[in-house]
């Protein structure tokens, strides 16, 4: 993505295209993580700022964009396109951007004669924080969202837990598409993870179905949903409470040594 979404060259011994990288919160929660200061400068990143900041117009290099799709972000986006902030657009959106919004931006494009100026969008399909090799969180800046309070507030309406389960469906469906496999799901009944389960079991079968625009298939992913070496997914609700168990035998000896 940095590299303007062509794989770097190793043995390119040329200066890297400078580049500044506008992101959002999102953005900045998934990159801090993974890259450093100095090799974003590496990657050619001079500049790195949050869409929202007041930014000022560098006009001769280009801008790599990577935001979540929301109303708030493309308004922006379409704000800079109009102000003419940067000489080419590169948009990187973390989840699929809707249909809606990319004509949102296609119109303020036109409007700002800046059609030509914007090279490249893509969705990313990042929409996880990766912490270490083998593990990621779905914890981002709505972290008050996604939570094991917010699925077991008394008050919480079927509107706000279809929110929820959505969210994290999407970090889900993104992070086996980055992987570029597809899983086998396994879950307990009756619960959240079973909510879960459902909703990424239909994503992943109703992408799967379009054949010619599916996410896993084609050269880059390897014939991901042909391979016996699919990877289990097991979804457990933080009701069950797994540990104790590992821990110690379930009596009431052990419970008490615990305890005192």
């Amino acid at each position: 993505m940095l590299n303007f979404n062509v794989p770097p060259v190793k043995n390119s011994t040329g200066e890297p295209v400078w580049k500044v990288l506008v992101y959002d919160r999102f953005g900045q929660d998934i990159i801090s993580p993974l890259l450093s200061v100095k090799e974003l400068k590496d990657m050619g990143i001079t500049l790195h700022l949050l869409l929202h900041s007041d930014r000022d117009a560098i006009t001769d290099i280009p801008a790599v964009y990577f935001v979540m799709p929301t109303e708030e972000n493309t308004d922006r986006m379409c704000q800079d396109l109009r102000n003419q902030l940067h000489e080419s657009y590169y948009l990187n959106f973390i989840s699929a951007i809707s249909r809606s919004k990319l004509e949102d931006i296609a119109n303020a494009a036109i409007g700002a004669n800046a059609l030509t100026q914007v090279a490249k969008v893509f969705d990313q399909y990042l929409n996880f924080i990766t912490l270490e090799d083998d593990m990621f969180i779905l914890c981002n800046q709505n972290k008050d969202l996604v939570s094991y309070r917010a699925i077991n507030r008394p008050d919480i309406t079927d509107t706000e837990m279809e929110t929820i389960m959505d969210t994290i469906v999407d970090s889900l469906f993104c992070f086996f598409v980055t992987l570029g496999a597809i899983p086998i799901i396994r879950c307990s009944r009756g619960t959240a993870a079973e909510m879960v389960a459902v909703k990424l079991d239909k994503k992943l079968r109703e992408n799967l179905r379009d054949a010619r625009n599916s996410l896993f298939t084609g050269d880059t992913l390897g014939a991901g949903q042909f391979s016996f070496q699919r990877p289990l997914l097991v979804l457990v609700d933080r009701n069950i409470d797994l540990a104790t168990p590992l821990h110690h035998t379930w009596t009431y000896q052990a419970l008490v040594h615990d305890v005192l």
